[in-house]
């Protein structure tokens, strides 16, 4: 099971009332973000850091830019326990720089935390 089925489990055995949308690469999470109206925007955003195209330090760059997602909690999601990295996304604006978990106890743990923030 990857990533983006295990993230659907378990949001939906937590909490069945979100939706979840996965994009594939940098360019289409912004592009993404652009075409949605101010009040469709999401209550989160979760980035891989390791997305093709830009990586969620780039996407965190350009999110900053804009005022109109300065109250969205970002979130990234990284296999790379990476101190540097984790700074640099830090101060880039992102709530939270978490590495994925092995344990399924875990990711529940972080699915419940991710859930709080919205």
């Amino acid at each position: 099971m990857d990533d983006k089925e295990f993230f659907v489990e378990v949001f939906s055995d937590i909490d069945g009332t979100f939706y979840l949308e996965f994009v594939n690469n940098g360019h289409g999470v912004l592009n993404n973000l652009e075409k949605m109206v101010d009040g469709q925007l999401p209550c989160l955003i979760v980035l891989d850091y390791n997305m093709p195209e830009l990586n969620a330090a780039e996407i965190l760059m350009e999110l900053k830019r804009n005022t109109r997602y300065a109250s969205i909690p970002k979130v990234v999601w990284s296999t790379s326990g990476s101190d540097t990295y984790k700074s640099i996304c830090l101060a880039l604006g992102a709530k939270a720089y978490i590495t994925k978990p092995t344990r399924v106890k875990e990711f529940e743990d972080i699915v419940k935390h991710l859930i709080s923030l919205c």
